[in-house]
């Protein structure tokens, strides 16, 4: 089937649907060497964190990597101790300097950090405006963190980060961000590997000639969802992204839809410890 490689965000840049996730990737060779597999395997989407500490790493493997700066969507986040706005304008100059670049695609607010998160806003909308991050969005937001953001914001996010897979599928909360035209991007996409031996996805696997993991990445696809699966191994980030040669059927999306049972791996950002 064609399928296209890239999503148009709200305001018109294309961000690829399949990228590489580096969370918990240490900084220095492994994650300079994940990152150059990547990239040299067709990937164009790299995520990082200033939390993650590897952006200096993540900049090293787009630079060995060979491949133009200009082919590559590079991600990066706001972390919760430099929330706030001039703190906020700080920590994304920090960002940039670590990665070595001038720009990044898209900036993110990692957490909903309450009494914070709307001048970190501020701030995240005018690095936009300077063209410093091309596009702006936020991580593990509820609905009703957005809702209250966009009574302030003069841009609506364009992304949503948040925790998805087989067992969490966030349905409604999808269905809000896709109303409100805001991109949605799941982390943990394999539910950190709990769920490769569950026997439906093993099963699928075999039908379709596929791994458990390149089926679930499949299934987000096809759900419209931006996916960043995460891997230090070159085999396996170059099998991750070898999804675009099979297309699931509608009632194998639905055999997957019914693991859904809200069980989250990370934290509830309700309830999570700023």
């Amino acid at each position: 089937m064609a399928f296209e490689k890239t999503k148009k965000l709200a305001n018109g840049n294309e961000i690829p649907r399949l990228g590489l996730g580096v969370w918990r990737v240490e900084d220095g060779d492994q994650v300079i060497d994940s990152v150059k597999w990547a990239l040299q395997a067709g990937y164009r989407l790299i995520d990082t964190a200033a939390v993650y500490k590897n952006e200096e790493g993540v900049g090293e493997g787009i630079r060995q990597s060979g491949v133009p700066r200009e082919e590559i969507f590079v991600t990066t986040k706001l972390w919760n101790d430099d929330q706030g706005y001039e703190s906020a304008l700080t920590a994304f100059d920090k960002s940039l300097r670590k990665l070595g670049l001038d720009y990044v695609d898209l900036y993110l607010i990692h957490w909903p950090v309450k009494g914070k998160y709307k001048d970190s806003w501020r701030a995240m909308e005018e690095i936009y405006a300077d063209g410093r991050a091309k596009a702006i969005g936020v991580s593990n937001f509820h609905q009703h963190h957005i809702e209250d953001l966009l009574t302030t914001a003069k841009i609506k996010p364009m992304v949503d980060q948040i925790e998805i897979h087989p067992t969490l599928a966030q349905e409604p909360l999808r269905a809000y961000l896709k109303q409100e035209g805001i991109a949605v991007e799941a982390w943990s996409p394999l539910g950190q590997g709990t769920i490769l031996n569950n026997p439906v996805l093993v099963e699928l696997g075999k039908k379709y000639g596929k791994t458990a993991a390149q089926v679930i990445i499949r299934w987000h696809l096809q759900n419209d969802i931006i996916v960043i699966p995460k891997s230090v191994h070159e085999e396996r980030i170059k099998e991750n992204f070898d999804v675009f040669d099979f297309e699931l059927s509608d009632e194998d999306i639905n055999k997957i839809n019914q693991l859904n049972s809200n069980e989250r791996l990370g934290s509830n950002p309700d309830s999570f410890d700023f």
